[in-house]
C-alpha cells in the first residue's frame, strides 16, 4: 500500500502511567514525547525531525477501545483488497493537498477510518 514514508507502530501496555517511565529510555533512542491532548487513550512519541519523521510510535492500554479499534483497522485492510487501495487513494489525494498540515491530513482520514473500524466490528467485509 502507498503511505507517506513514516512507520507507524503501535504497542500495548497495562496500563497508561506506565508509558512516564518510557519517556527518557526512548528519548535516548530518538523517540521524542509529543503531548498531545486530543489523544485521550494513547501516547505519542516521533522519532525525525518536526515534519521530516520516520517513525510515529502510538502507546496504548492493550485490550482498550484504542488498541481494539487499531488492530481491527490494520486488519480489515488485509482483507479486501479494494478497501485498501481506496484509502491509499485517500490518503495520496489528502498528502497532496495537505502535505504541510498534518493536522487537517489524519482529521480529514477519520471518517473513512471510523466507518472501516464499524465495518469490521459488525464483521462485514
Amino acid at each position: 500500500m502507498e503511505a507517506k514514508p513514516i512507520i507507524d507502530i503501535i504497542v500495548g501496555v497495562e496500563d497508561l502511567d506506565e508509558v512516564s517511565s518510557f519517556i527518557t529510555p526512548l528519548s535516548e533512542i530518538h523517540f521524542e514525547y509529543v503531548h498531545k491532548p486530543e489523544f485521550i487513550y494513547r501516547c505519542f512519541f516521533r522519532k525525525g525531525l518536526w515534519g521530516q519523521g520516520t517513525c510515529h510510535l502510538h502507546i496504548c492500554e492493550i485490550n482498550s477501545s484504542e488498541w481494539i479499534e487499531k488492530l481491527l483497522f490494520r486488519d480489515y485492510l488485509r482483507l479486501p483488497l479494494h478497501i485498501a487501495k481506496e484509502y491509499a487513494s485517500l490518503k495520496k489525494e489528502l498528502a497532496s493537498k495537505y502535505k504541510f498540515d498534518r493536522p487537517t491530513y489524519t482529521k480529514k482520514k477519520e471518517t473513512f477510518i471510523k466507518t472501516i473500524i464499524e465495518n469490521s466490528q459488525e464483521g462485514n467485509y
